[in-house]
């Protein structure tokens, strides 16, 4: 009798500790660890770029300190890519979408499955188009950035000064990404008046954003547009400025205008912006060749999209600054508007080296 009461007792601890070890192990679904928060679908448009690598891992490491695992894909700029990687986040019942798309429009019929599950949509750097399903928006001053390009363009051929006629060619970003039209928009509320009054001129003409446009933003085809420029309108007239929108972009100019003979002392390069301080453009501001970027510091817009996902997961409104720029054609997008920084030869050190973005080893590296 004894021996059968022990073995009860026993048997009736097995069953009691396996029943703990169940309820330790539940959770929400997805990959959810135990006791964890959930998991947070971040879709990124592309590897090719060292920023968006950048924000994907500062992302990571934001929702991990706040709790929650993360399943983090890129799409190689392949907007059907992109569909099927949400598509999959859907599925697995993620807490939260963090998108930043490759093609702004392109993800309306995705967002409707993710309403569908009430699963809510941050839009990350990168505005979601022609879609009531996004709920929030975290960003940097996108007009502000083409006003500090075009400011530097200003600054550096004395145009405040009276000083011209200089020659300037135009590049713009993506057609396919909202951001594109900010960024040009804010160059031009600068540029144009110049334009206009012939301290400035564009010898292609091409002063339109659809002419102008480089589509996913790619430094191989800025570069030939770049050589059929130079081609077509400089073989006796020099260019003193280009406005580039971002660092991709600015080495494929940089490599068309070499090709031509810039670059020597007789043959100046000439002022050239850029965006995203991406390491390999820094190095060429160093190097004497890019002249300015503008510096995004991805570390903070994670931590601004890692907040307001975490605030919507808990029912809460996420804290924003701007109720009335960002309109995707459907909604105007509540949004949080992150300052860029203008960065050039004689401030990189403050700005990336004191800032911690680099180390002086990278840069000089």
């Amino acid at each position: 009798m004894r021996k059968f009461t022990g073995a009860l007792v026993a048997g009736l601890l097995l069953l009691l500790a396996a029943a703990c070890g169940n309820s330790a192990d539940s959770g929400d679904g997805g990959n959810t660890t135990a006791g964890g928060k959930g998991t947070v679908g971040i879709a990124m448009p592309t590897k090719s770029s060292e920023r968006w690598v950048k924000d994907g891992d500062n992302m990571v490491q934001q929702f991990k300190s706040l709790g929650y695992d993360t399943d983090l894909q890129y799409a190689e700029d392949v907007v059907e890519t992109q569909v099927s990687q949400v598509e999959n986040m859907i599925t697995k019942g993620v807490k939260v979408l963090v998108v930043a798309a490759v093609d702004g429009a392109a993800l309306t019929d995705v967002l409707q499955q993710a309403a569908g599950q009430k699963i809510p949509v941050i839009a990350y750097d990168r505005l979601l188009m022609k879609t009531p399903n996004v709920d929030y928006y975290a960003t940097f001053d996108n007009f502000q950035v083409g006003v500090q390009q075009a400011g530097y363009i200003e600054d550096k051929l004395g145009l405040k000064d009276g000083k011209g006629p200089f020659n300037i060619e135009l590049f713009a970003g993506s057609p396919d990404d909202n951001n594109t039209v900010f960024f040009f928009n804010g160059a031009m509320s600068v540029l144009k008046p110049y334009i206009d009054s012939g301290k400035l001129v564009v010898r292609s003409k091409q002063t339109k954003l659809e002419q102008v446009a480089t589509l996913r933003w790619d430094g191989a085809t800025a570069q030939a547009r770049m050589d059929n420029l130079l081609s077509a309108n400089y073989t006796s007239e020099k260019i003193d400025a280009v406005l580039s929108p971002y660092d991709g972009i600015s080495i494929g100019i940089i490599s068309a205008l070499k090709s031509v003979g810039y670059g020597s002392s007789g043959k100046p390069l000439p002022i050239i912006t850029g965006q995203d301080a991406e390491l390999a453009s820094v190095k060429s501001i160093i190097a004497g060749e890019q002249t300015q970027t503008v510096y995004k510091d991805t570390r903070e817009l994670a931590k601004v999209a890692a907040s307001m996902a975490d605030a919507v997961v808990q029912g809460k409104k996420p804290e924003v600054n701007n109720t009335d720029s960002y309109n995707n054609g459907v909604k105007t997008v509540p949004s949080y508007l992150l300052k860029p920084v203008s960065v050039d030869k004689d401030n990189y050190k403050q700005i990336l080296v004191d800032g911690g973005y680099y180390t002086e080893a990278q840069l000089t590296g």
